[in-house]
């Protein structure tokens, strides 16, 4: 079964011009929504940068998208979860870095909350910190992060942008499942 295209993000959507891609560098990820008993969701936010996202992260030597999001969930939120869902696919081709990724995206339910959380010191150093809002909480935060991003020492607002917008689609997906799920 082929997987849905969840939105593909290219220069234009982040209000760039056009650019192509050479032979780009490929990453994969794996990312998504992690879903607490009460309805709320994880959102990770680095004050540093003023920018929300989601929980995720790239994929590992041949470890498979499954393992990739349990891995960074427990990395970034402390939780262990059960996979529900797996919403699709997201593409972001960054011309000015010529890079593209691909990103596996999962609906995650917390099964254990360890309460301790395993930043990297680059996530630290941006202000990391974790946050429980409700799904349309968390929409509100990340778009009205977009246009307030800031550079730190590790990635510019070009590449921030593509991270928020990207989220804000996942995000925008899973609400519009969630609405399709309760009318079954």
């Amino acid at each position: 079964m082929e997987e849905k295209l969840i939105c593909k993000i290219t220069d234009t959507d982040i209000g760039g011009k056009e650019g192509n891609l050479n032979n780009p560098r490929l990453r994969l990820g794996a990312r998504g929504i992690v879903l607490r008993d009460d309805g709320k969701i994880a959102v990770f936010n680095k004050s540093n940068k003023n920018e929300y996202k989601l929980p995720g992260g790239g994929i590992e030597g041949d470890e498979a998208p499954e393992e990739a999001f349990k891995r960074e969930v427990m990395e970034e939120t402390g939780c262990e979860v059960e996979i529900i869902k797996k919403l699709g696919t997201t593409e972001e081709c960054k011309s000015l870095n010529n890079f593209k990724q691909i990103s596996y995206v999962f609906v995650g339910k917390v099964i254990k909350d360890t309460k301790q959380l395993h930043v990297t010191e680059k996530e630290r150093e941006e202000g990391a910190k974790l946050l429980w809002e409700t799904p349309e909480k968390a929409l509100e935060l990340i778009i009205s992060s977009f246009n307030n991003l800031k550079a730190s020492k590790y990635e510019s607002v070009y590449t921030t942008k593509f991270i928020v917008l990207r989220d804000r689609k996942i995000l925008e997906e899973y609400l519009k499942e969630k609405i399709k799920w309760r009318k079954l």
